[in-house]
């Protein structure tokens, strides 16, 4: 993996630096320089630092994209699922845990409806990012206990909360079978006020092959939701699940 490479790398150096007798302060550059690297590397999904995720399909040969939701089912979920269903698109929800057992109606309707789930991890912790291998391990394997009560049903797509990874969240993945699924287009929306902002950093981004990262847990964000429908239908683009836009095989 990349990060197995940049650690090798920072040791070479510091060892050049210890026997070459080089300054002390090339140390603390290439620590720095690591530590810069392994950040965005954690942060950004796209990279591919510690495991493959699915962020796109530039091979997609149709006018497709991937509509994705994550954090929910929440209260405002029945009325994103209202628009996809006048509008007639599929979508792909990534469910926390906790969130479903909250609201096991709503999360039975998106799966009557023809959604694909995803998991979310069961708590969606503020601590991803620290959380030992086992630990993460559990948070994945809880929800897809949730999701087998509740409808009955298994899935092998994962979203890392915050979209982080590192190696702890790579072996939980690859112990428990899953595919990590990220996006290309991230909106931002709940942390962006204003709706033209956020529609600004969608729809000028959308080709073929993309998946949109939206949240289910606003009315703000299902304006947004509406207008991104709008804008398919006059671009002649159809949303489909996941599973469908990389044809994995079920």
């Amino acid at each position: 993996m990349k990060h197995r490479i940049s650690i090798l790398i920072f040791i070479a150096i510091t060892l050049a630096v210890y026997f070459l007798k080089g300054e002390l302060r090339m140390y603390f550059v290439t620590l720095a320089i690591f530590g810069v690297v392994t950040f965005l590397g954690v942060t950004n999904m796209d990279f591919n630092w510690f495991l493959k995720s699915f962020i796109s399909n530039p091979k997609a040969e149709e006018r497709i994209v991937a509509l994705t939701f994550d954090d929910g089912p929440t209260e405002f979920t029945p009325q994103f699922l209202d628009l996809l269903l006048a509008h007639q698109q599929k979508a792909t929800f990534f469910c926390v845990g906790t969130q479903i057992i909250k609201h096991p109606e709503i999360f039975n309707r998106t799966v009557t409806e023809g959604h694909e789930v995803g998991n979310h991890t069961f708590s969606h912790s503020k601590a991803t990012g620290f959380l030992s291998t086992f630990r993460m391990k559990r948070e994945i394997l809880r929800n897809d206990r949730v999701m087998l009560k509740k409808a009955g049903l298994t899935t092998d797509l994962y979203r890392p909360p915050f979209g982080i990874t590192n190696p702890n969240i790579a072996r939980a993945i690859s112990i428990t079978g899953t595919k990590s699924i990220g996006w290309n287009i991230r909106s931002f929306d709940t942390a962006i006020s204003n709706e033209k902002k956020i529609l600004k950093r969608i729809l000028p981004k959308i080709k073929p092959g993309s998946i949109i990262l939206l949240h289910d847990t606003s009315d703000k964000s299902c304006r947004v939701l509406e207008e991104i429908l709008l804008f398919l239908e006059r671009e002649n683009y159809k949303s489909v699940t996941v599973s469908e836009l990389f044809n994995f095989k079920k």
